[in-house]
């Protein structure tokens, strides 16, 4: 398990520095993991400690806030992920307007060499650092050949359609419902983590009770309003299920809402943590000409959902996402 230190300073470094990878590492994903990986190996082979070097908030946030994306993982779903990862530790660094005035060169010297004590420097192939991004893998190469660290320069991990697996090929997917290849790019299915809230119980008197999930981060990236079969991690062991997200139209509500029917589940699970893994898409959010409408839908959309995840579990078994 890795250790999050927010004060880089407090890092136990030896003498001989320590492996080091930077980045943002939105969503962490198959290429951030083959990262992560080759760093916890080589720190093996070296005897060094494995250090992610992060951020938070994103840096486009304080750089550029118009253009910064939606996230794929928030801060404390990407240290779940690091903590899965092997590395020895987690720095996080606040990203403020002063660091972000950094030249390449000053980040390598303040930041890299005096807090870190980097020895090998691990990162990917369209890499960029300081200010303006201009330090580019020529001028980190440079800097590590003249300051006396290694750089490594990582090719990029493709998904099963050829294309380099980045974070914005992974939003992209999940803007357009296509929850399989965000998967494939991720290694995982993407989740929404939150807490159960009470809700208004309509979902009782349908038949169909839901767990309603306090909305996480306006800078979460959810993907279209529709109905979808889901995954339930809950204190209780995982569970299958189908979730609304988005307006409930059939009772003028136009709200954006989380809600998820648990099958085969009858638990009190007001106040507990949860995550909700988004395996397929459904169907599009509509109104319905009544209760009685509403309800034969919901039990077709059970139907499929059910279907959905019992074929997505016997494909799972027999051989890789591809």
């Amino acid at each position: 398990m890795s250790s999050v230190w927010s004060d880089p300073v407090g890092l136990p470094i030896g003498d001989s520095g320590a492996v080091i990878t930077v980045g943002t590492f939105d969503g962490v994903h198959r290429g951030h993991h083959d990262v992560l990986a080759r760093l916890a190996a080589l720190a093996a082979e070296t005897d060094r400690p494995s250090v992610v070097v992060t951020f938070e908030p994103h840096p486009l946030e304080v750089v550029r806030p118009s253009a910064a994306p939606p996230l794929l993982t928030l801060h404390d779903e990407k240290l779940e992920m690091f903590a899965q990862s092997g590395v020895s530790y987690v720095a996080v660094l606040p990203f403020t307007p002063t660091l972000a005035s950094y030249e390449a060169e000053q980040f390598v010297d303040a930041v890299l060499r005096e807090r870190f004590r980097v020895a090998e420097l691990l990162v990917g192939h369209d890499h960029g650092f300081g200010r303006g991004r201009l330090g580019d893998i020529d001028v980190l190469q440079a800097l590590g050949a003249s300051r006396g660290f290694g750089v490594t320069v990582l090719p990029p991990v493709h998904a099963p359609d050829g294309q380099a697996i980045s974070s914005t090929a992974i939003r992209t997917a999940i803007l357009e419902g296509d929850l399989r290849a965000a998967a494939a790019g991720l290694g995982r299915p993407y989740s929404i983590a939150g807490t159960v809230i009470r809700g208004d119980q309509r979902g009782r008197l349908l038949g169909y009770p839901t767990l309603n999930l306090q909305p996480p981060s306006t800078r979460k990236l959810l993907p279209p309003d529709g109905v979808y079969a889901v995954r339930v991690q809950t204190p209780q062991g995982p569970f299958s299920g189908m979730l609304n997200l988005g307006p409930r139209p059939t009772f003028g509500d136009a709200s954006r809402r989380i809600e998820t029917h648990v099958f085969d589940a009858a638990h009190d699970w007001y106040g507990a943590p949860i995550r909700i893994d988004l395996m397929a898409r459904i169907r599009d959010t509509r109104s319905f000409d009544g209760i009685e409408a509403l309800r034969a839908q919901l039990a077709r959309d059970e139907s499929a959902a059910r279907e959905t995840l019992q074929g997505l579990a016997t494909a799972t078994t027999s051989g890789p996402l591809s």
